[in-house]
């Protein structure tokens, strides 16, 4: 009686380990897709051209493959592009071709629209990068006026919008700015030291009125991303974006959420955070980038941006903790109401590509491809059956 009471004890604790193994290990998991429209599984693919035209080659198991192919097949369902004014810039390092300008974008919309994928257009509003730290006006708009600034910013982004649906390429969101965290188009819009929020707030709803002029008579009415540069400034950006800069008419609040350059970054901040700014501002809330290491070594000689980086509470710099990560920070979006992520440059391998900093990429090891290439077999947290 003993001895058949162990036995099924140890029976039972054996398919109680088994159902937690299949629940908790992304290998054993049933594959599930989502609808953008549902939870957006997004990536930036800004880079993808020009890494291919200067070399480089996407593969699974060997086998070159296109890289948007490589990405739907592992659940991504919505490509972001950005876009920057007039990049003269990138010409004297990529034989006289133009990148991430309207045509560049619009090559990369046309291969995500080709694989079924909705599209996020950030414009940068800027020729150059555009982040926390520089939000240059573009040459063509600098000495302008607030007014005349404003207009720029209405015709631009329209003009924008009406050229790729003239295409049928109209994107399904778009950003008015990229981490606008502290204004955009310096020095008028710039904020400082708290001020300056009425001009920022006119450049803003500038290009907002554009995307809803369009989609008066659009068939695909573009969502508006407002976007803010890490968790810890979110809540005061929104807060005055509403109150003192009076921007009251975008559908959702973009996040960049990097752990290695965040003071929110545990799972249990990231989402009582989520939850604070869903509940406080009515919007929905996405992390529009983000992006975790599978090694610290480097595949060329251009440093990496995420050099020697530590483990994250339990996440170790390794491919299982890659994946890990990002299957418990997409839970964590979805558990406190959020509504995507979008991961940032993971096509992004090495080349030949010269992007004024360096050849090749600083990028590699936060990428979805090893060294060589090829597809890693641990990114598939796209198609993990979350619980919504």
């Amino acid at each position: 009686m003993k001895a058949s009471l162990i036995i099924i004890i140890v029976t039972l604790l054996a398919v109680l380990q088994s159902q937690c193994t299949k629940r908790l290990s992304p290998t054993t998991v049933t594959e599930t897709t989502y609808e953008w429209n549902k939870f957006v599984m997004g990536s930036d693919a800004s880079y993808t051209n020009q890494i291919e035209d200067n070399g480089g080659i996407y593969k699974i198991n060997n086998t070159p493959i296109d890289p948007f192919s490589a990405l739907k097949q592992i659940g991504c369902n919505t490509i972001r592009v950005r876009i920057w004014y007039n990049p003269t810039w990138i010409l004297p390092l990529s034989n006289g071709k133009y990148y991430s300008d309207l045509y560049d974008a619009e090559k990369t919309i046309r291969r995500a629209k080709q694989q079924g994928m909705s599209v996020n257009l950030c414009i940068h509003y800027s020729d150059d990068w555009a982040d926390p730290d520089k939000q240059n006006t573009p040459a063509a708009w600098q000495g302008l006026g607030i007014n005349a600034l404003k207009d720029s910013v209405y015709q631009y982004t329209l003009r924008t919008l009406v050229y790729l649906n003239s295409k049928n390429l109209t994107p399904e969101m778009i950003q008015i700015g990229n981490e606008t965290t502290n204004g955009m188009l310096w020095p008028t819009g710039k904020i400082t030291n708290d001020t300056n929020w009425d001009n920022f707030g006119i450049l803003i709803n500038s290009g907002i009125k554009a995307v809803r002029d369009f989609s008066v008579n659009a068939t695909i009415k573009p969502q508006i991303i407002i976007h803010v540069a890490q968790f810890q400034y979110a809540n005061w950006f929104a807060t005055n974006l509403i109150a003192k800069a009076a921007v009251i008419d975008f559908d959702i609040l973009g996040v960049s959420h990097y752990y290695k350059w965040s003071t929110v970054n545990t799972m249990q901040a990231i989402g009582d955070s989520i939850k604070v700014l869903k509940n406080k501002f009515n919007k929905k809330i996405m992390i529009v980038e983000t992006a975790f290491p599978f090694t610290n070594d480097n595949a060329d000689t251009y440093n990496n941006l995420f050099y020697s980086s530590t483990a994250i509470d339990k996440y170790t710099v390794s491919r299982e903790g890659q994946q890990q990560y990002l299957i418990d920070l997409t839970q964590t979006i979805i558990s406190n109401g959020g509504s995507g992520i979008m991961y940032w440059e993971p096509t992004w391998i090495t080349s030949k590509m010269n992007d004024r900093w360096g050849i090749g990429s600083s990028w590699e090891n936060n990428t979805f491809f090893d060294f060589s290439g090829n597809l890693l077999p641990t990114v598939t947290f796209m198609k993990y059956p979350y619980q919504f």
